[in-house]
């Protein structure tokens, strides 16, 4: 009888195990690991890795004026993100990275937690990925991915991002320009 119940604990610390390693992986957070990406950085000519967490966009809020009309408004675009993260990487000739370097980015943004709102594709220009993660109607992560002959660029914003604003934070925090156009304001007759 010692046997069975050592048998049955088990089976059931297993079971256990698995359910609780099911749940984490559904579980996905809006930050998008992306430390595979760095052996790229001795073939890059330029690198740059942006790593603003909660504290320290807390930190950064501080050091924008209030009086100054352009810090305003990015003080005002960072109130309430978790953090800014950047990584980008330039390459003197082409053929310095594979699409398998990008894979474990892309098997992250697969998950049902995040959906793609954009895929523009170039074989001239190259191609850039925008996905959102939603916790319930409010978005809780944004993560692009740009990728061109002889750069790579991941930036991943996390907190609630306000899609109309998104644009003007481009130039801040590492953040290159997304070239999001602003909606046109309609002109009264």
């Amino acid at each position: 009888m010692k046997s069975l119940s050592k048998t049955s604990l088990r089976l059931a610390l297993l079971a256990a195990i698995v359910v609780l390693g099911a749940a984490n992986a559904l579980a996905q957070t809006p930050r998008i690991q992306t430390s595979q990406l760095d052996a790229l950085a001795v073939k890059a000519s330029q690198t740059v890795d942006v790593n603003i967490d909660e504290g320290l966009m807390q930190i950064a809020k501080n050091f924008l004026s209030n009086k100054d009309a352009d810090e305003a408004k990015v003080k005002e675009l960072v109130n309430g993100l978790k953090g800014i993260y950047v990584k980008s990487f330039e390459f003197e000739t082409e053929g310095q990275f594979s699409a398998a370097d990008l894979e474990g980015i892309r098997v992250q943004l697969r998950n049902s937690a995040w959906s793609r709102i954009v895929n523009v594709s170039s074989k001239k220009e190259g191609s850039v990925e925008v996905y959102l993660m939603h916790s319930g109607s409010q978005i809780s992560g944004l993560a692009l991915l740009a990728v061109a002959a002889k750069e790579i660029t991941v930036v991943n914003i996390i907190g609630p991002v306000d899609l109309a604003k998104l644009s003007e934070l481009e130039g801040q925090f590492g953040i290159p320009a997304l070239d999001i156009e602003q909606p046109k304001a309609k002109r009264k007759n």
